[in-house]
């Protein structure tokens, strides 16, 4: 007979270390900020974060098995957070939540995101930061910088070599009632099943062009929509729920990245409501001054753990590292990422 007990973990909390500012952007002269940098969402005011959970990059302990599981073949080892333990190798997924399969490789620590992908240089240069992921934006109509020169199979296998991950983004159709004003031109049209499942399906053939192996994670980005609306949330959620599917039918591992407040608090919904084909691992946007994997109010902590989720947690902050400069959003990550082949 098999006995709960709770595993205890201490809560590590990495100080973010201060960058120097300057006007340029990798190479060359810096852009206007990128719509694609989402205004993500602010803390709450002072009266809510008197209530709300300590920030924590650990997630609470979860009940776990007596016996030790022995770790699935294929897996790919998790890569550590410098100066936080890892988790126990073998600690289950919760109940409620949903397993990843044994091909995805799975990355915890900080990554940033930008419109376009920085030049091999750059990544070298910012190897003496604590960054150690970058997220791409590889496919997808809605995209805001959909020229990406840098962009290719040997920029990706040369990346993975020098110690770098990669969270790949697909900006497609947008949700009928998105807010951003430059979306709204790549709103959901006709069937948003078909229009989803054709997406789902571009988005593996791009990944796999690029060389990333099954297994990788593919994460969609829907940008901020009213999700009060019955009717637009229907038809957001039935093309989200056709691309995870394409996606995971393909032997890939389907993503999800939106502000907390509106898609992220959309699918906790249907996922505490037990709807199907929901993304396997979450990005969530709501900016403030520390990350919080776990302390994250519109979700269950038990949702999404303990290797499904990334935090957006700053947006359009510029850093220089190694002597080149970038404007960036930055995130903590303990989820799947690209596998390269």
């Amino acid at each position: 007979m098999m006995i709960r007990r709770w595993l205890a973990l201490a809560v590590a909390v990495a100080s973010a270390a201060s960058a120097g500012v300057t006007a340029a952007y990798g190479d060359s002269a810096a852009p206007p900020p990128s719509p694609e940098q989402v205004r993500g969402e602010v803390a709450p005011g002072p009266s809510e974060a008197d209530s709300a959970p300590e920030p924590s990059l650990r997630p609470r302990p979860l009940p776990a098995s007596e016996g030790r599981q022995a770790p699935q073949p294929g897996a790919v080892p998790a890569q550590p957070v410098p100066g936080v333990p890892e988790f126990p190798p073998s600690w289950p997924f919760p109940e409620t939540g949903q397993e990843l399969p044994a091909e995805a490789k799975v990355f915890r620590g900080k990554a940033f995101d930008t419109c376009h992908a920085p030049s091999m240089g750059v990544l070298r240069n910012w190897r003496a930061s604590d960054y150690r992921a970058v997220g791409v934006y590889f496919g997808g109509r809605g995209r805001a910088c959909p020229n990406q020169p840098n962009l290719t199979p040997e920029y990706l296998t040369e990346g993975d070599r020098i110690g770098w991950n990669f969270l790949p983004i697909y900006v497609g159709s947008q949700s009928p009632c998105v807010i951003a004003s430059n979306k709204q031109n790549v709103r959901i049209t006709g069937d948003p099943v078909e229009r989803g499942a054709a997406e789902g399906a571009d988005a593996v053939d791009r990944a796999a062009a690029l060389g990333m192996e099954r297994g990788s994670a593919l994460y969609l980005d829907m940008e901020a929509y009213d999700h009060r609306k019955a009717d637009c949330a229907a038809t957001t959620l039935a093309f989200v729920r056709a691309w995870n599917r394409a996606v995971t039918d393909s032997g890939y591992v389907p993503g999800f990245y939106s502000s907390a407040s509106s898609g992220i608090s959309h699918l906790e919904s249907e996922r505490r409501a037990g709807t199907s084909d929901l993304p396997a691992a979450i990005w969530f946007a709501r900016w403030q001054q520390q990350p919080d994997l776990w302390g994250e109010p519109v979700l269950d902590r038990a949702a999404w753990a303990p290797d499904a989720r990334i935090h957006q947690y700053a947006g359009n902050v510029t850093e220089t590292h190694g002597g080149s400069t970038l404007t960036i959003d930055r995130n903590q990550v303990s989820a799947p990422v690209a596998r390269i082949g």
